[in-house]
């Protein structure tokens, strides 16, 4: 339902292009979704990691890069804002 289903997978926004971190951030993130639907333990609705912000706001601007790169916002502590912050629609549709 997003506007990004046509072009992009879940991979391609969600997890590191490199090697080692593509397959670290899938074994660090398949352990902590099977312990917690195994356990039941998980925040409702789901909350993105710090990390996995990380990666999905360095993936934005490595597809996106070209278009906004003299856009890119520091928030007042000095960190660059998230895009989904103000495009949260554009990955997953209307949000709940």
């Amino acid at each position: 339902k997003a506007s990004h289903h046509a072009f992009a997978t879940c991979n391609d926004c969600h997890v590191p292009q490199d090697f080692v971190g593509k397959y670290l951030s899938k074994a660090v993130n398949g352990y902590r979704h099977s312990k917690g639907f195994t356990l039941q333990d998980f925040h409702e609705p789901l909350r993105i990691t710090a990390g996995n912000r990380r990666s999905l706001r360095e993936n934005c601007l490595r597809c996106h890069g070209n278009l906004v790169g003299e856009l890119v916002v520091h928030d007042r502590a000095g960190d660059v804002m998230d895009c989904v912050r103000c495009h949260a629609r554009v990955g997953h549709g209307p949000v709940r």
